[in-house]
């Protein structure tokens, strides 16, 4: 199977093409605007990797929550990728994408996750043992208060460290470790393997706050 994976969701935007067991990657970080160099990263890697878009089988993409440019840069080029070629796809939420890389990356199965989502609020997850749960926006005052075996993740917790710990009574954090689309490829995988089918139809964003989101898109 050909995966093509996208994520721009974050400051850090990536790219990654797999093929037979190979994977060919680029990844963007401390450049403003980088979702808007995807499709550069995208030639970038068929380039390298010598395949074309009609050879792709399916494409996974993280649909957010994030910053909302981003979101809507990585929604909007890959329902174009998907309609040009009629290629199936499969999102997963940002959370969901940076909950399992760093539950990788860390070798723990409790991850708490915050995202800062500006105007005071965090973009809040809880990844435990392979799921994702009580995905919500809020003040960082109101996330989940939690066992002390979860390890912090995520830009909230650099912008909001004191009163996330306080709350959440989560000890230690890793502040390192951010979404990328290579780990799209294996959460595809483990979702089809479990039954989940890849759909034709246009993926949608999530936003979680979704009064300034549709008053953006105005």
């Amino acid at each position: 199977m050909n995966i093509l994976a996208i994520d721009t969701c974050t400051e850090v935007a990536s790219v990654t093409l797999y093929s037979s067991g190979v994977r060919t990657s680029r990844v963007l970080t401390n450049v403003d605007k980088s979702s808007g160099h995807i499709l550069r990263l995208c030639d970038e890697v068929f380039e390298e990797s010598g395949k074309q878009l009609k050879e792709i089988n399916l494409i996974a993409y993280s649909k957010g929550p994030g910053a909302f440019t981003g979101v809507r840069m990585c929604i909007g080029v890959v329902q174009g990728l998907s309609l040009s070629c009629s290629i199936p796809t499969i999102g997963f939420s940002t959370l969901e994408l940076l909950g399992f890389r760093a539950s990788k990356i860390l070798k723990v199965e409790k991850i708490a996750i915050a995202l800062d989502a500006r105007m005071g609020e965090v973009y809040w997850a809880v990844y435990e043992h392979g799921a994702v749960s009580k995905m919500k926006i809020c003040n960082p005052e109101d996330v989940d208060y939690l066992d002390a075996d979860f390890v912090g993740v995520g830009t909230g917790w650099g912008a909001h460290h004191d009163k996330l710990h306080l709350a959440s009574n989560v000890k230690l954090t890793e502040l390192t470790i951010y979404p990328e689309a290579c780990e799209l490829v294996d959460l595809s995988l483990l979702a089809i393997e479990t039954g989940q089918s890849p759909t034709f139809e246009l993926p949608e964003p999530i936003y979680l706050r979704n009064n300034v989101a549709q008053k953006s898109l105005k």
